[in-house]
């Protein structure tokens, strides 16, 4: 009884083993079934996320190269220019712009310090020659320092309106007139360090009047002077002051006004910022931007501007010089151009 007890059980535990192993085997293809489809739904959502992740990457790579591109252009193919090359040739292409431009001069009408001082601060923002048709007016009425430390602000700011942003360059210059008269006895400084500490006076302003006003050798790094300096790769640095010092470091101090004036001269009448007239540029073999601009000569000759596109300069009482050299002076406020 007891051995047939025992064979009955084991027959059982078999049955039991079988049906499981059955079930298990019934089940198995249909998990394997779904975790296929599973994967296979998920499958394409992954592949659409892994290419959106890359479509993003390369997007994002594409926007910093184009960033970068904007602040450094990258140095043409071939052997780097090496620091002496490049001195070598800035120097050069500033004689070359000697030869174009002998009577470069600042292009802003000036008798006196004061006068070019309160004038340039009046440029920011507006042309010379927008400058120029304003002053006569200015000084007229307000001859000194002590008259327009005193002046009547809104009187001024009626006067300086066609500058543009008259309201800041009224007081700007109201109040550099009181600190030259509080400070300086109404008299401009002949020192950098002095000159900055007057309202509305930067560097740029400061080595206008030094190197025009007091023959003080000092770079002006205006709009065009940045732009044609890494146009030309003489520096790929971005701020004012960096500029300088780089390009300072290029030529001996006593070329640095005369410089100033042939390269700001350049980029307002050749080497224009959206389309420059490279085809009729005089420093076009030195350029390593050339061809960006028109190449065609006929073309670019139609592309220049001022007394080299026939037209008249930015100043109402220009140097002799510039008059003999072909030059012709600007138009008063409201008297119509011809331009």
């Amino acid at each position: 009884m007891k051995k047939a007890a025992v064979k009955k059980a084991a027959a059982q535990k078999t049955a039991v083993k079988k049906t499981a192993v059955k079930k298990t085997a019934a089940q198995k293809p249909a998990v394997k079934k779904t975790a296929v489809k599973k994967t296979a739904a998920q499958k394409p959502a992954v592949k659409k996320a892994a290419v959106e992740k890359t479509a993003a990457k390369k997007t994002a790579a594409k926007k910093a190269a184009v960033e970068k591109a904007a602040v450094e252009k990258p140095q043409p193919a071939g052997k780097p220019e090496s620091p002496a090359a490049l001195v070598r040739r800035a120097r050069r292409i500033n004689r070359e712009l000697a030869e174009v431009y002998p009577y470069a001069h600042p292009e802003l009408d000036f008798e006196n310090p004061f006068q070019l001082l309160v004038a340039t601060v009046l440029s920011a923002q507006t042309t010379d020659l927008r400058v120029n048709q304003t002053t006569p007016t200015l000084f007229a009425k307000y001859p000194t320092p002590e008259d327009l430390a005193a002046a009547n602000p809104e009187e001024v700011e009626e006067i300086l309106r066609p500058c543009g942003f008259f309201r800041a360059k009224t007081k700007s210059v109201i109040g550099l007139s009181k600190g030259l008269v509080e400070q300086f006895g109404g008299e401009v400084p002949g020192r950098l360090e002095d000159l900055v500490k007057l309202p509305g006076v930067g560097r740029k302003t400061a080595f206008v009047v030094l190197g025009n006003a007091f023959g003080r050798p000092g770079i002006t790094v205006d709009t065009h002077f940045q732009r044609l300096v890494r146009r030309w790769r003489w520096t790929a640095e971005t701020e004012p002051d960096k500029i300088e010092a780089a390009v300072g470091a290029l030529f001996p101090k006593s070329d640095w006004t005369d410089l100033s004036h042939h390269v700001i001269w350049h980029g307002r009448r050749m080497c224009h910022a959206r389309k420059p007239a490279c085809g009729a540029c005089p420093i076009a073999p030195l350029c390593p931007a050339y061809g960006e601009g028109e190449t065609d000569p006929e073309k670019a000759r139609k592309l220049l501007k001022y007394e080299k596109g026939g037209f008249p300069g930015q100043r109402l009482k220009p140097p002799q010089a510039y008059l003999d050299a072909g030059g012709r002076p600007a138009p008063p406020l409201g008297a119509v151009s011809g331009t």
